[in-house]
C-alpha cells in the first residue's frame, strides 16, 4: 500500500472465514476444532432438544393440541407431504432421512439469525451430504435396476456416451453441495462486508438483509437440496 494510503476503514474486522479454536494431536497428525465444529454442534442440540421436547409432547398429547403439539405435528405433517408428492410410493421409505436432512439443512442455513457462523456456509459440511445422497442413489440404483439396468443406463443411447454418463453421475455430489454451499457462503460473505465496512452504520436495517439471506434464501436452499436428492433417488428406483 502506498505510503499516505489508508485502508478501507473497518475492512480489518471482515472475518467471514472458518477459524480454528483449540487443536490436538491424534495418531501423529494435528487436528483442530473449528468455529464449523462448533455451530454444527450448537445446530445439532438445538434440533435434538426440540425432538425431545416434541417426543415428550407427542406421549402426553391432548384431544385439543396446544401451541407447541401443533407446531410438532404441522412439522411433520409438511415434509411427509413433501415427501410423498414427488416419491409416491416410495415416500414412507425415505421420509425420515429426507426430513432429517431438511431439518438439519433448514437450521444450519437460519443459524446466522442466532449469530453463528452457518455451518453450509463450509463445504467440509456440504459435501458430506452430497456424497451421502450419492450413496443412496447408487445403492437404490443397483438394488432395483441390477447391474445389467445400470450398464444399460451407462450406455444410454449409445455405448460411446458412457465416459459422458459416468461424468454426470460423478457431477451429483459435486452439484448437489457446491449450489447448497456457494449459495450460503454469499450470504455470509455479504453480511460480513455490511458489518466490517459500515460499522455504526448498519443499525437495524441489515435486519431486512438477514431476513433474505438466512431465512428466505436458507429455506429455498433446503428446498433445492432435498427436492433434487427426491428426484435423483426416484430415478434410480425407477418404476419398481
Amino acid at each position: 500500500m502506498g505510503q499516505g494510503m489508508q485502508p478501507v476503514i473497518g475492512a480489518a474486522d471482515i472475518d467471514f472465514m472458518v477459524h480454528g479454536i483449540f487443536s490436538y494431536e491424534l495418531f501423529g497428525q494435528t487436528l483442530w476444532i473449528t468455529t464449523t465444529h462448533v455451530c454444527t454442534l450448537i445446530v445439532m442440540l438445538l434440533i435434538v432438544a426440540f425432538c425431545l421436547v416434541a417426543n415428550r409432547a407427542m406421549k402426553h398429547a391432548t384431544e385439543v393440541p396446544g401451541t407447541f403439539q401443533n407446531i410438532a405435528e404441522l412439522v411433520v405433517e409438511m415434509l411427509d407431504n413433501m415427501v410423498k408428492a414427488v416419491m409416491g410410493k416410495n415416500a414412507t421409505k425415505f421420509a425420515n432421512y429426507i426430513g432429517t436432512i431438511f431439518i438439519f439443512i433448514l437450521i444450519s442455513n437460519i443459524s446466522g439469525l442466532l449469530g453463528l457462523r452457518p455451518p453450509t456456509a463450509d463445504y467440509g459440511v456440504t459435501l458430506p451430504l452430497g456424497l451421502m445422497t450419492f450413496a443412496l442413489i447408487h445403492y437404490n440404483k443397483f438394488k432395483y435396476q441390477k447391474v445389467s439396468g445400470v450398464l444399460k443406463g451407462l450406455c444410454d443411447p449409445w455405448p460411446i456416451w458412457a465416459p459422458i454418463n459416468v461424468i454426470g453421475d460423478i457431477a451429483v455430489p459435486v452439484s448437489l453441495s457446491l449450489r447448497l454451499f456457494a449459495n450460503v457462503l454469499s450470504g455470509t460473505v455479504m453480511m460480513a462486508l455490511i458489518y466490517g465496512l459500515l460499522q455504526w452504520v448498519a443499525v437495524i436495517w441489515p435486519g431486512v438483509l438477514h431476513v433474505y439471506f438466512d431465512l428466505f434464501s436458507g429455506a429455498i436452499q433446503t428446498y433445492v437440496f432435498c427436492m433434487l436428492t427426491m428426484t435423483y433417488i426416484s430415478d434410480a428406483i425407477g418404476d419398481n
